[in-house]
C-alpha cells in the first residue's frame, strides 16, 4: 500500500492505486453541477462520466507499462491523481525506437477506445455535432467520453515533457543526434509551449496557468536529469564509493542514530547484523519514526527493508536510476554478499558538479 493511496488491483503484476486527493475532483463535480441548478442525478452522472473517463486513463498509463515491459523495462505501479495518471517506470527506454513506442502507446490506446466508441455511436445513429461536446450539459456520455478520449490523446502529444508528445520528440531527434542534446532540444520546446499557456491563461482559461507551470518544471526535471546521466557515463559505483561509514546494530535506539546524524554529515546509515544488510535508515525515515514511537524505539523497527543493493562494476548511470526510482537517499554495496561500503545521492552529485565545473573551466580556456 502506498502512502495515502487506495490499492484497487493489479494487472500483469502492475499495482493500480487512487491517491486520496483524486476524491477532491468528484467532489468538485457535484458542486459544479449544484451551482448550475443540477440534482443528485446530474452530479452522479458527472461523477461517473469523470470515472469512467479516468478507467481510459488507466488504460492509457498501461498502454506504456505493458509496451515497457516489452523492452525489459518494469513498471512499479499506476496510481491516479485529479490530473491525471502516472505509470512509474524503472526508467524510459535508452533506444530511440523503443522510447517512441513507448511514448505512443498511452495515447494509441485513447484513440482505439474513440474509434471503437465512434463506430458503436454511428451503428446506433447518436453521432452528435462537435458543438454537442460538454459533459456537463451534454445528453449522449458515450459521445462525451469519445470526444474526451481524442482531447485526452491529442493534449498528451503537445511536445513538451513529461507529457508523452515531449518523449515522443525526443525520440524522433534522437535519431539523428545524442540523447543529450535531444533532451535539451525537446526541454526548450516544451518551456517555450509552457510560457505560451502561462500567457493564454491570464486572458482565457486559467487553468492554462497551471498546466504550463506543470509543463515548464517538468521539461526543466527532465533536462537535469539526463544531463546528469550523461556527466556519469564511463563511471561505475566504485568511484563514489564511501568506505568509511557508521554501521548500526537492528536493536540500537533512534536516539543514537539522532546523535550520530548531528555529529557527523552522514546522509543515513546501513543496518547490520553479522556482516548482513538488514535495512538503511535515512532521515526520512528516522523522522517518521521518532513522530510514531519516539527516541527508545530500536531502529529495525523503522528502517527501509526494500533498500536498493548494487555492486562495485554496476555503471554509475544505473545506479543513479535506481536510486532515483525508488526515491533512495544511498544504497549498500556488495561484491559477492560482503559489504564493501555504501554510495549516496549527494556523493554522486558532487561528481556531477565537479565535472560540470572542470568543463567550463576547459571551455574557458579554450575560449
Amino acid at each position: 500500500m502506498k502512502k495515502w493511496s487506495l490499492f484497487i488491483g493489479s494487472y500483469s503484476g502492475i499495482k493500480v492505486f487512487i491517491h486520496w486527493t483524486f476524491w477532491i475532483i468528484i467532489g468538485w463535480i457535484f458542486m459544479m453541477h449544484f451551482q448550475m441548478g443540477h440534482g443528485w442525478a446530474e452530479g452522479i452522472q458527472g461523477a461517473l462520466f469523470i470515472l469512467v473517463l479516468f478507467a481510459c486513463v488507466v488504460l492509457h498509463e498501461f498502454g506504456h507499462a505493458l509496451t515497457a515491459k516489452k523492452y525489459g523495462i518494469p513498471t512499479r505501479d499506476i496510481t491516479l491523481y485529479p490530473i491525471g495518471g502516472v505509470a512509474s517506470l524503472d526508467k524510459m527506454p535508452d533506444k530511440p525506437a523503443q522510447e517512441l513506442a513507448v511514448a505512443l502507446a498511452g495515447p494509441a490506446v485513447n484513440f482505439v477506445i474513440a474509434g471503437v466508441l465512434y463506430i458503436f455511436l454511428y451503428v446506433n445513429d447518436q453521432l452528435l455535432p462537435i458543438s454537442e461536446i460538454d459533459h456537463m450539459t451534454g445528453g449522449n456520455f458515450w459521445f462525451n467520453i469519445m470526444a474526451a478520449n481524442v482531447i485526452l490523446a491529442v493534449f498528451n502529444l503537445i511536445p513538451a515533457f513529461p507529457m508523452d508528445g515531449g518523449r515522443v520528440l525526443r525520440a524522433v531527434l534522437a535519431f539523428n543526434m545524442g540523447k543529450l542534446k535531444a533532451t535539451t532540444i525537446a526541454a526548450r520546446v516544451g518551456q517555450f509551449l509552457a510560457i505560451v499557456f502561462v500567457f493564454l491563461g491570464f486572458f482565457t482559461n486559467f487553468w492554462l496557468v497551471f498546466i504550463g507551470l506543470f509543463i515548464y518544471l517538468g521539461a526543466g526535471a527532465e533536462e537535469v536529469h539526463e544531463s546528469t546521466k550523461s556527466a556519469l557515463t564511463g563511471y561505475t559505483a566504485k568511484d563514489v564509493l564511501i568506505r568509511q561509514y557508521t554501521r548500526l546494530l537492528p536493536g540500537e535506539t533512534l536516539e543514537k542514530a539522532v546523535q550520530l546524524l548531528r555529529n557527523t554529515q552522514e546522509q543515513g546509515f546501513v543496518v547490520v547484523e553479522n556482516d548482513r544488510v538488514l535495512g538503511v535508515l535515512t532521515r526520512k525515515e528516522l523522522i517518521r519514526g521518532l513522530s510514531a514511537y519516539g527516541n527508545t524505539f530500536p531502529v529495525s523497527n523503522v528502517m527501509r527493508k526494500d533498500f536498493v543493493i548494487v555492486t562495485p562494476d554496476m555503471p554509475l548511470q544505473q545506479v543513479y536510476e535506481k536510486l532515483m526510482t525508488n526515491n533512495a537517499q544511498l544504497a549498500p554495496v556488495l561484491e559477492d554478499g560482503r559489504l564493501m561500503g555504501i554510495v549516496d545521492v549527494k556523493g554522486i552529485n558532487e561528481m556531477v558538479m565537479m565535472k560540470k565545473a572542470l568543463a567550463k573551466k576547459d571551455g574557458i580556456a579554450k575560449a
